[in-house]
Formats: C-alpha cells, structure tokens, sequence
C-alpha cells in the first residue's frame, strides 16, 4: 500500500499559494472571478475598496490576474475562521513579503492561534447564553404549563 498520500502536507490557503503551484496566466473578467470564488460583484467590489483586490481596469471592465486569484483565497479562509479586515491585511502582507517562508508560517500560526483563542472564548459565552436561555424556558414551561 502506497502512504504517500497519508503524509502530504497541505498548504492552507491562507498562507497563500504554494510557490511551486502554477495558476493560469490568463486575467479573470469580474464574472469569471465571481464565478470562481462564489461571491457577488459587490463582494470583490468591497474587496477592491478596502485594498484587498487590485484589479486591472481596462475601460469600464476590471481584470483579476493571479495575484489577484491568490489573495481572493487567502481571503475568503481569513474570513472563514473570522479574522477582521486589518488581520487579513496583515496576513496578505505577510504572505507577500520576502520574509522567508518558515518564518511566514510560524506567524500565521501565531495568527491562528490567537483567532482560535477568540473563538474559543466566543464558544464558551454562547454556551453559557444557550444554557441561561434554556433554563429560563424551563421556568417559562413549568409557568405555562
């Protein structure tokens, strides 16, 4: 039986694109980028605001090339594990810098770490909200019979 597989590591998308992945050359029309990433036109349009996307302009048109495609999934992980605006500006910044790359991903580790922290917290306020709430219906059930 062959393990290779059961030992590859995977590169999360936050810490941006494998250096040795080759993503296609060709810029993606907002639909296409749209399209690829599941979001709306108003979503990568929101993106571009904040400084996140810089789209080429080619009149009205906007194009994303791949360093566009790159941060767009480094993006929507960022988000996914609830990190804010500014950290995943950070985090871009961070994977686009000539840092080496086991420094970059001792810092994103941190960067998890930390988010993971928060969520942690998050979880245990919520639990504690959910029981309240349960016990107070108890008490509403037993009134209302």
């Amino acid at each position: 039986m062959n393990n290779v597989a059961t030992n590859m590591v995977v590169i999360p998308d936050i810490a941006g694109p494998a250096q040795d992945v080759a993503e296609e050359d060709r810029a993606l029309a907002i639909s296409e980028m749209s399209e690829r990433f599941d979001v709306t036109l108003r979503t990568l349009r929101f993106y571009e605001e904040k400084g996140l996307l810089n789209p080429v302009r080619r009149g009205a048109r906007r194009f994303y090339g791949t360093r566009d495609v790159s941060r767009m999934r480094v993006i929507l992980q960022a988000k996914k594990i609830g990190l804010t605006l500014a950290e995943i500006r950070r985090v871009i910044k961070l994977v686009e810098s000539g840092t080496r790359r086991d420094e970059q991903y001792k810092e994103l580790q941190e960067i998890c770490r930390a988010q993971q922290e928060i969520l942690v917290e998050q979880k245990q306020m919520i639990d504690e909200q959910i029981a309240e709430v349960a016990g107070i219906l108890s008490t509403f059930d037993k009134l209302v019979g």
